[in-house]
């Protein structure tokens, strides 16, 4: 039986010389391989050269590193070839790699989550629900508990910063000119004037990383899907702002629905030293109670604030929707809007990044807001999908 993770080599290869007196030397490389659709397969040549060229067969080039990863979206056999370009010893070699369809269906859904950092927020401690002793491993359980697979719990990620990552049971593939996975929130438009696009948005930006050591873990580059405020002038693409845990002998101040408005303390790389408030809605600690650290330091892209007070007072805030690629940014109904091009990826210089298909997403609230008596921006989410995995139906949920 095929393990899922595993490729499978049929025929291992040895070069042999031109004469007898030449010791038999491994390419690395077997002659066909059997792996199952959408999982990685590491191709690492033990000979060195001037330059290589992994190709088809038919003579598309596939990529010039001395390293490759084969990843395949489509059962089938694929006829590649690897040449070794050296002025001494030059080499090429023809294999297959005869990809199945794994053996239980993949889900299109989160199967993992890999790690959950929130920032302080009105919501941290309640969603997911903490209990007194938790730590963080327990803490990271009830979030995959909660948005994996159709489970559809929100979970909260704070303020600006905070964060969740998972990933799949399997590599999300980039199919060039699509929408390759859609994430859900809970967002909605109000019902004054639906057609301006404003109510709850809460902005959170998507991350991608595709696993290149292949080990499981997302420890590989990060790259940001350009949204549409990427390059609206003010937003900051190198913010830091740092949370310090309530301090016990602050005062306080009391104004209106606001119950602590020098609750937590934090300043940011912009020089502004401000509070998060309390609010009388939300009476549960907002700081995270498992985390012993009395400090937590968020950085990445700020988005403009997006919340208007319409009446004034404080009375009735509109947080307005940015147009697209952010997660819980548009009312899940609206699937075109919720869901991301792996082609929209750039690296930290603004640069396109061409990325075969990714393994771990990250998500984290892209607004620093207060917005009077409703709080803080902070972006939920309860369910990812992987849009070229069907399923038996169309889903939603949050409601």
């Amino acid at each position: 039986m095929l393990n899922r993770k595993l490729l499978i080599p049929l025929v291992s290869l040895t070069i042999v010389g031109c004469s007898d007196d030449v010791p038999t030397v491994s390419l690395g490389i077997d002659d066909s391989y059997r792996i199952y659709r959408m999982q990685k397969l590491p191709l690492h040549p033990e000979l060195t050269g001037s330059s290589y060229r992994w190709s088809t067969r038919a003579g598309e080039m596939l990529s010039t590193e001395r390293d490759y990863i084969f990843l395949a979206e489509k059962e089938g056999v694929y006829e590649l070839s690897l040449d070794i370009i050296d002025e001494q010893t030059p080499y090429h070699f023809e294999f297959s790699v005869t990809v199945l369809h794994e053996e239980i269906d993949y889900s299109p859904y989160i199967s993992k989550v890999y790690e959950y950092n929130p920032a302080p927020g009105q919501f941290i401690n309640t969603m997911p629900q903490y209990e007194e002793g938790d730590s963080y491993v327990e803490m990271l359980k009830k979030v995959e508990e909660s948005i994996s697979g159709t489970n559809d719990v929100m979970v909260s990620l704070g303020g600006f910063g905070g964060y969740v990552t998972f990933g799949f049971d399997h590599t999300v593939v980039n199919r060039p000119g699509e929408k390759d996975f859609m994430i859900l929130g809970n967002s909605f438009y109000e019902l004054i004037t639906p057609d301006k696009k404003g109510g709850s948005s809460e902005p959170g930006i998507v991350m991608v990383s595709y696993d290149r050591n292949c080990n499981g873990l997302p420890d590989d580059g990060w790259y940001e899907l350009k949204g549409s405020e990427y390059h609206n002038p003010a937003t900051i693409l190198d913010y830091k702002i740092t949370y310090h845990r309530p301090d016990p002998d602050r005062e306080v101040i009391s104004q209106g629905n606001l119950t602590d408005v020098n609750y937590i303390a934090w300043e940011d790389s912009e020089g502004v030293n401000s509070f998060m408030s309390k609010n009388s809605f939300h009476r549960n600690e907002y700081y995270p109670l498992w985390i012993k650290e009395d400090i937590l330091t968020f950085s990445g892209s700020r988005l403009p604030q997006n919340g208007v007070d319409l009446s004034g007072t404080g009375a009735y805030f509109i947080r307005y929707c940015y147009d697209w690629g952010y997660a819980d940014n548009h009312p899940n109904e609206y699937a075109d809007l919720n869901s991301f091009d792996i082609s929209d990826a750039v690296d930290s210089d603004g640069l396109p990044v061409m990325l075969p298909g990714v393994d771990f997403v990250r998500v984290y609230t892209g607004i620093n807001q207060c917005c009077g008596w409703t709080g803080e921006t902070s972006t939920e989410i309860c369910r990812a999908q992987d849009l070229h995995i069907s399923v038996g139906s169309s889903a939603s949920c949050c409601f």
